[in-house]
């Protein structure tokens, strides 16, 4: 069988999601091509050479340039910082690697532009780790949305939540505007605005109403808790969208959400019915069917763990539900199904793809920091 050698830039926290969807995907799913976990690259030599052979990559390197010279790499996979996926994306790209990148694309809209720019000149393919595209019970809902069951959209409701950003928390990079670009709109404002695009099919055309809020300006050091850094990105963001086809949106992403762990949660509202799903929750979705005679009407929940639901053949028996981590496997599948010439189960969302996200954070940025309405075509 043809191979996919796999060099990945990054090992920690996405680092590890991301190794074992490589290692698990080819021994749950018939994959076209076999992928191989040839090396990985990290700034930390003492934890890579624990990390590399507990995960099963070959050989390990504290240069990602040599990862993207390496002839045996096939497809980089960016896990790093948002700071640098352009540099590392666009050096594997000019190098004739496919890339997969975790999102948000980039740190910043500029640098956005500059990959897909880089994707769209190279004959590599390109793919961004919007995961949640890949819950089951979100494929189920992009297939009844697309086949209409719905009827016209009204209203979509989204929000990611979470709690863990309170003030004691350390100034990780993930608080630093130089390295995130963002707080949560970039880190969860991303996934909801991603899941909202996927699941309807239609673009937001316009960004209103948007509200920036930073709760906490300082942050304990992760390695000296007794002094303190500027956080420097926003805590909260809460924006409104208006879609092509006439509905109406809501965003709200949070790290200061107590008691939540994570919910990322969405409803879609049409005229022949709704879809209602949350992560805490992501093995099942809640559909209303306003076809049902009124006296029958009701929420019905769908546990969305049998064969015919989308991938879930190749994973457990029926009623055996999934967890965050097979999201990563399932587009990992994806990715290797669609590189070997198969059709990935929903679409896998590629750099040009993942620019118009990022474009509709930078016009939420806009709308909050000018208190203004901002069209995505002022955003080009």
């Amino acid at each position: 069988m043809e191979q996919l050698g796999i060099g990945m830039i990054g090992s920690k926290f996405m680092g590890r999601a991301h190794a074992n969807a490589w290692s698990s995907a080819p021994h749950f799913f018939d994959l076209p091509i076999q992928p191989t976990m040839g090396v990985v690259a990290a700034r930390d030599a003492e934890d890579l050479a624990t990390f590399a052979p507990r995960w099963g990559w070959q050989r390990w390197t504290t240069e990602w340039h040599d990862l993207v010279d390496d002839t045996a790499v096939d497809l980089v996979d960016v896990t790093t910082p948002n700071d640098v996926h352009a540099e590392q994306a666009i050096a594997a790209l000019e190098a004739g690697k496919h890339v997969a990148c975790e999102k948000p694309l980039a740190g910043t809209l500029a640098d956005a532009r500059r990959m897909a720019a880089a994707a769209a000149a190279s004959p590599a393919r390109t793919f961004v780790w919007y995961s949640y595209r890949r819950v089951p019970a979100l494929g189920l809902a992009h297939r009844m949305i697309a086949e209409g069951r719905l009827g016209r959209l009204y209203h979509v409701r989204a929000a990611y939540l979470q709690g863990w950003g309170g003030p004691q928390t350390p100034r990780i990079w993930r608080f630093d505007a130089a390295r995130a670009g963002s707080g949560a709109l970039g880190d969860l404002g991303a996934h909801i605005v991603d899941m909202a695009r996927f699941l309807t099919g239609e673009e937001i055309v316009e960004v209103s109403g948007a509200i920036e809020q930073r709760f906490i300006d300082q942050r304990p050091l992760p390695d000296d808790p007794t002094r303190f850094a500027p956080s420097t990105v926003d805590d909260a963001i809460v924006f409104y969208g208006h879609l092509e086809g006439g509905a109406i949106a809501s965003f709200e992403a949070t790290r200061l959400a107590t008691g939540v762990k994570n919910s990322n949660r969405i409803e879609i509202h049409g005229e022949l019915g709704a879809l209602s799903f949350d992560f805490q929750h992501m093995n099942q979705l809640e559909v209303f069917d306003a076809i049902d005679p009124g006296a029958e009407q009701g929420w019905t929940t769908i546990q969305t763990t049998h064969e015919e639901h989308p991938w879930m053949a190749a994973w457990w028996p029926d009623g055996h539900g999934l967890g965050y981590e097979h999201t990563f496997v399932n587009q990992a599948a994806d990715i290797v199904r669609a590189l070997g010439g198969e059709e990935p189960e929903v679409p896998l969302p590629d750099f040009a793809d993942a620019l118009v996200t990022q474009r509709i954070l930078e016009a939420a940025l806009i709308s909050a920091r000018q208190r203004r309405p901002v069209a995505l075509e002022e955003i080009d």
